[in-house]
């Protein structure tokens, strides 16, 4: 496919992507868009120029909005053909290309809209799904021979996160308090976290509300899932390690996650599906799956210092999760929870085998034991006030490239 719309050959919004977000159009004007290269499509005002005529079940402008919820429920039959009728306005023979009117009114460059959170989270669930990851972590805290507790490789392991504080690409926040354990030390303390790290994770957000006592199966799921974003899962380390036993994350996580703008869909993803890591021992049979169910995609994380330069610290792969999608919301719901259009699924941090592939400041330095230096000289074990952490994803196949941009966060000192 071709559009009349030129971008370079590396831009993540190639006519093969398509995504969805929300934006601020002209600082005044909030609607539901698009975007291809770097220009970004106000979606409302193409339904009201009649381009979306004709879809079947789209009989109101659910494009006039602040979040894509509306739009995500009207369920995969209608959200896919509103994705291949885009591609097909923006298509290098189409009607549009010569439309100038239609163009200046709804094509924006990037840099003159502001991103929005593109849904309303209503629940937040984040999955530990990682085999490198929570092997890294098992070692650092419980010694190679206890690394994997014993219902790892027999579920995807999960907690209910907190949905209130999910903020999109660019939100600065300030490092979080609470109380720590100091190693040697008989009493914890309460001060600003010291070992505050990022988390390299994607999320998924499901498009349709069922009832409790209903579960969603395997073979269910791709249909009851819209898309996915970036995700990074902050994390506060010496508060998370005092905290979490018995019962897991609550200060250490729930002070910031960041989200990247824009929703890619599965169908956009499609073409980069390639196989799960070999599950042993079998799974349960409302877990096994068919076919190709995880996805290729290149991951990227920086850390910027304040007026500095980004520094490359780690590259990684969506490919290496050990549970997959499906799988998470099929044992999600197995019990009869019932989920909510928007509700985002995160997949836990994304590491690989090689120590350039680890998702998190923890595997990194290993605890702090092996910091990383950075191009101006400087040292990190940790994330310091005033470094912004990007990362960035894409698959890429046989000249196709589908991206997710980027998500950012900036780090302020503690209030």
């Amino acid at each position: 496919m071709k559009s009349f719309i030129n971008y370079p050959e590396n831009s993540d919004f190639s006519i093969y992507n398509i995504p969805f977000g929300v934006a601020v159009f002209n600082q005044e004007y909030i609607a539901c868009c698009t975007r291809i290269g770097d220009k970004v499509l106000d979606l409302a005002t193409l339904y009201d120029y009649g381009f979306f005529d004709g879809i079947e079940g789209l009989t109101e402008n659910v494009f006039e909005a602040y979040t894509l919820n509306e739009f995500i429920e009207l369920g995969k039959p209608i959200t896919n053909a509103v994705r291949l009728k885009i591609q097909e306005i923006l298509s290098e023979d189409s009607k549009l290309a010569g439309d100038e009117k239609t163009i200046e009114e709804c094509f924006y460059d990037f840099n003159q809209v502001q991103m929005m959170m593109p849904v309303h989270v209503p629940n937040y669930t984040d999955f530990y799904s990682s085999i490198e990851h929570a092997t890294n972590v098992g070692k650092m805290f419980r010694g190679e021979d206890n690394a994997l507790l014993p219902n790892w490789k027999h579920l995807p392991v999960g907690y209910h996160g907190r949905a209130s504080s999910i903020v999109i690409s660019g939100t600065e926040f300030h490092r979080p308090k609470g109380q720590m354990k100091p190693v040697g030390e008989e009493n914890p303390i309460f001060g600003p976290c010291k070992q505050l790290d990022f988390e390299l994770e994607m999320a998924f957000i499901v498009n349709k509300n069922t009832e409790m006592g209903d579960s969603i199966s395997t073979s269910e799921a791709e249909d009851a899932i819209f898309g996915m974003v970036l995700f990074n899962d902050w994390s506060a380390r010496d508060i998370q390690s005092w905290e979490y036993v018995p019962l897991g994350p609550f200060l250490g996580k729930n002070f910031c996650s960041t989200i990247s703008p824009w929703v890619v869909t599965l169908e956009a993803l499609k073409p980069f599906k390639t196989d799960s890591p070999k599950q042993e021992p079998e799974v349960l049979d409302y877990l096994k799956f068919e076919g190709q169910q995880n996805f290729d995609i290149q991951l990227q994380v920086y850390i910027q210092p304040e007026n500095g330069e980004e520094n490359l610290i780690s590259e990684s792969n969506y490919k290496f999760m050990y549970w997959n999608m499906l799988q998470q919301l099929a044992h999600h719901t197995v019990n009869g929870c019932n989920v909510e259009v928007g509700d985002m699924y995160a997949s836990g941090t994304i590491s690989g085998t090689e120590k350039s592939s680890f998702g998190s400041m923890l595997e990194l330095t290993w605890r702090g034991t092996e910091p990383l230096k950075l191009s101006d000289g400087t040292e990190r074990k940790f994330i310091n006030d005033n470094d912004t952490v990007i990362m960035r994803g894409f698959a890429e196949k046989d000249g196709i490239r589908v991206g997710f941009g980027e998500v950012t966060g900036k780090v302020l000192a503690a209030k």
